[in-house]
């Protein structure tokens, strides 16, 4: 790169749970800016978990930071180009990706789901992370599979 990387703008914590993990989860899931009806969101939806839940010794918010910890992938594949031929080779993730990556698909699976308001979306997606079922979790383990599959391509790593 010509310039310098950019520094880390340090996040404010939210209000309810003081916890900068939540704001950045919020900021991932605002859409058009529109922080505080992101915040009204994501808190209806710990709402949501906290009433549904089954475990009764965890808050939600424990049970939101197991779902997050179970979509986490630890490697990845990448694509590398090798004297025409392409392959997917597996590489290990550094740890502020994987929680960004774990965030992103735990966002965009819950928009997938059938359920009325975006709130009941992400509180079943977080309820099916933490019990290790559900779409995000299937998709960590269908990365983790691939990078299994393509473990004979990592002497290619850059």
């Amino acid at each position: 790169m010509r310039k310098r990387a950019a520094k880390k703008r340090p996040l404010l914590p939210d209000p309810r749970f003081n916890d900068q993990l939540v704001t950045r989860f919020v900021n991932m899931m605002m859409w058009d800016g529109k922080k505080s009806v992101a915040f009204k969101v994501f808190y209806d939806a710990i709402d949501i978990v906290d009433t549904k839940k089954t475990d009764e010794e965890k808050t939600a918010l424990e049970i939101w930071k197991d779902a997050l910890s179970n979509v986490m992938p630890h490697v990845e594949v990448r694509s590398r180009r090798v004297g025409g031929a392409t392959f997917q080779i597996p590489n290990p993730i550094r740890a502020d990706r994987k929680v960004s990556t774990a965030m992103k698909w735990l966002i965009s699976f819950s928009r997938k789901r059938n359920e009325k308001s975006m709130a009941l979306r992400l509180a079943s997606e977080i309820l099916a992370a933490a019990k290790e079922e559900g779409a995000a979790v299937k998709k960590r383990t269908d990365t983790h599979k691939m990078a299994e599959a393509n473990k004979a391509f990592s002497h290619f790593r850059f």
